[in-house]
């Protein structure tokens, strides 16, 4: 993964939230800023994905992760990602019909 150096204000609350994570898990305080905006990401590409707005695939490039591991990761945020009962039935008749 690259990084890149970004000017960014921010909001007071959030500087003070990352020095408590920062000194309670003895972190720099700019490690602990990544680690909440890496958690906001997870849970938008999250959200993405549950509005079908992107695939888990898409999802597992944007996160730098395998696909596996975007599943565990919605499963530790309780968002269930895959397919519907339904489109699992329509999908194994799709197939029966095109195996005949």
């Amino acid at each position: 993964m690259t990084t890149t150096s970004y000017p960014l204000r921010i909001p007071g609350e959030i500087l003070t939230l990352s020095r408590m994570r920062a000194e309670e898990e003895h972190l720099d305080l700019s490690t602990a800023l990544r680690q909440f905006l890496h958690v906001g990401a997870e849970e938008y590409i999250l959200e993405l994905i549950v509005q079908g707005r992107i695939t888990i695939g898409k999802a597992s490039e944007l996160m730098n992760k395998t696909v596996y591991d975007v599943q565990r990761i919605a499963q530790k945020h309780g968002v269930k990602i895959g397919a519907t009962a339904e489109q699992i039935h329509k999908s194994r008749n799709t197939a029966k019909q095109v195996l005949r």
